[in-house]
């Protein structure tokens, strides 16, 4: 299999809010592009997203992850959802033009997947078919609500839940239930002994490895019938 193509770049978030950093990822074969968010405590570099993105890679997908503003200055506490938004939004328009070729992905880990599910529910993600979250943060942890999942109604394209059953900031037993009130929407696939960071036990008698492989698997055939065959 040839080396996907890797090319870093900048995009603007808007006039107050300056620019910032992505990397794109793409397979010669590309059929797909996810543009991909990271959670709240790491940015795009993080080893998860990293991994992630190499892994969808042989699945034919490229990817777009990006930093969102507080990150790209160094970190600390996440930005206003306002902003979060602003940037998904300038980050799917950053994809089309880096990649206007391929259809559209969008989502994110944790904080990053629920602030693409955030601005596709205020109004659609322009090009974007279908919405991927790896690890949904349903809510804190040990305060198990569904609050964080109302604007999912308002969400018009596919979803594809990625969840651990050891997740603290997912209870199945709630998840379940939302997916379900989502009708064709939703698909929730559930990676046995994994947690938040999709870790699992040694126990478990699999590696981080075989789940990386499965969530990278899943996307791919979950995305086949969304209109562009893999």
């Amino acid at each position: 299999m040839s080396h996907p193509f890797r090319t870093e770049l900048q995009f603007p978030v808007s006039d107050r809010l300056g620019r910032v950093s992505a990397v794109l990822l793409r397979p010669p074969e590309a059929r797909w592009l996810l543009v991909l968010a990271h959670g709240a405590g790491a940015g795009m570099h993080h080893a998860f997203m990293g991994t992630v993105s190499e892994e969808l890679t042989k699945q034919s997908i490229g990817t777009f992850r990006y930093q969102f503003p507080y990150m790209q200055q160094g970190g600390g506490r996440p930005d206003p959802p306002a902003v979060l938004v602003a940037t998904v939004r300038a980050a799917v328009q950053a994809a089309a033009e880096a990649a206007p070729d391929l259809p559209l992905l969008a989502g994110g880990k944790s904080l990053g997947g629920r602030m693409t599910s955030t601005a596709a529910s205020q109004s659609p993600l322009r090009g974007v078919q279908g919405l991927v979250f790896f690890g949904f943060p349903l809510h804190p942890p040990g305060k198990p609500s569904t609050e964080r999942a109302r604007h999912l109604q308002s969400v018009t394209v596919p979803m594809l839940f990625l969840q651990g059953t050891r997740d603290k900031l997912a209870e199945l037993e709630l998840l379940r239930p939302v997916c379900s009130e989502l009708g064709d929407r939703a698909k929730l696939h559930i990676i046995e002994s994994a947690d938040h960071s999709f870790s699992v036990l040694k126990r478990s008698g699999r590696t981080n490895d075989d789940v990386l492989q499965e969530l990278s698997t899943t996307v791919a055939e979950w995305a086949t019938p969304l209109g562009f065959p893999l």
